[in-house]
């Protein structure tokens, strides 16, 4: 039996879990992501700094980086993902801003009106050119505050010290998130695309939410998020996928997939394997080494125009684990292209196969069930 815990217990622990250590802000965040964040901007910063002063030869008359710079590497080392972060943001934003400033500073001598002036307008032109960037305004307004120093550099002020600054910490984020196993740049989400050249939409994106809905529920939020449209529309059907997995997720690939595979070695004509997939109709053909490990696999759509002496046209293959939860195929049994996902032990060895019919068997009958879903065998290979 569960009991409830006492009501001071339950505010006591409350109070507690706001004075936690590491309580994240953003979505995500771990306190070991912060703190190779942390070493990034250690050595961005300090190489940057380096690197500068050799540039510029200890010129007394610029700063040797300017503080813009530790706003780009916050951004750059603790949300590398932020469309504010990448490379064009940094470099561009910085730049024009710092052009935008000089220019103001030039232009307007009264202080109070120049220093609005110059990070209202960097605003302006870092939205122009898909810039923007927050340490942008710092830069707009050294440029007009910044003394003697700045001053004298003039329009050389845009390009050394923060054009050189920026670009030397663009270029050692960049090593350093690969160096730590992270993706940067971050690569936008591509838009789906019907692999059938047809005008209808992928067949996963027919039901459920669409673009409009995205854009109708991020324009009632009547605020700019911080997130690309295409990132959110992928986290979105990532969170679908999840809470399906979660539904269903005691039903594995062991399952439900087809244990007797129909394979062909590497050393097979295009005809013999055609004719393989033809008697046995199915569209997928494991390739395999004369141990059983996988290499590949070869379909009836590129062998349709191969001559009867050619070689295989290997494809990679897609694969999983028999413990792997069945229902986490979906998103790739039903991207058009894929017909078969490849089932292989830890010594690469096929042990089964599971095709868009064995999936979409299994999804019916455990629709169709109210208890927990039971065992199923397979009903097809890549049919």
């Amino acid at each position: 039996m569960i009991v409830a815990p006492p009501q001071h217990d339950a505010h006591k622990s409350g109070i507690l879990s706001k004075f936690r250590l590491f309580s994240p802000i953003l979505a995500g965040a771990t306190l070991k992501e912060r703190l190779i964040g942390c070493l990034g901007a250690l050595i961005g910063i300090g190489l940057t700094g380096l690197v500068t002063s050799v540039f510029m030869g200890h010129d007394p008359h610029l700063p040797l980086i300017v503080a813009p710079v530790g706003a780009s590497a916050v951004l750059l080392f603790a949300v590398p993902a932020s469309p504010l972060a990448q490379p064009w943001s940094i470099v561009g934003g910085n730049v024009i801003s710092a052009f935008v400033g000089v220019t103001v500073a030039t232009l307007v001598r009264d202080p109070a009106i120049a220093i609005g002036l110059a990070v209202a307008l960097a605003i302006l032109a870092m939205s122009l050119t898909r810039s923007l960037h927050p340490p942008g305004g710092a830069a707009a307004l050294t440029a007009v505050i910044g003394g003697a120093a700045v001053a004298r550099a003039g329009f050389w002020f845009p390009i050394v010290p923060v054009g050189v600054n920026s670009l030397l910490l663009v270029l050692l984020g960049i090593a350093f998130h690969r160096f730590s196993g992270r993706q940067y740049p971050h690569k936008q989400a591509v838009a789906p695309v019907n692999t059938h050249k047809t005008a209808d939409p992928p067949a996963a994106f027919r039901v459920g939410f669409n673009t409009e809905d995205i854009d109708a529920a991020v324009a009632s939020f009547n605020e700019t998020l911080d997130i690309s449209r295409a990132d959110l529309d992928v986290l979105l059907r990532q969170v679908e996928l999840q809470a399906l997995m979660r539904q269903r997720g005691d039903l594995v690939c062991a399952d439900i997939m087809s244990r007797d595979v129909v394979t062909v070695t590497a050393d097979v004509s295009a005809e013999e394997a055609r004719s393989r997939l033809l008697d046995h109709d199915i569209r997928t053909l494991p390739v395999v080494d004369a141990e059983g490990r996988l290499l590949g696999t070869v379909g009836l759509r590129e062998l349709a125009a191969m001559a009867p002496v050619s070689p295989l046209p290997i494809s990679q293959a897609r694969t999983a684990s028999s413990g792997d939860p069945a229902i986490g195929l979906l998103p790739h049994l039903t991207d058009g292209a894929t017909h078969a996902v490849v089932v292989t032990d830890d010594d690469n060895r096929v042990v089964g196969i599971i095709s868009q019919t064995d999936l979409l068997a299994t999804l019916a009958k455990s629709l169709s069930q109210t208890g927990p879903t039971g065992v199923m065998g397979g009903h097809g290979q890549g049919i």
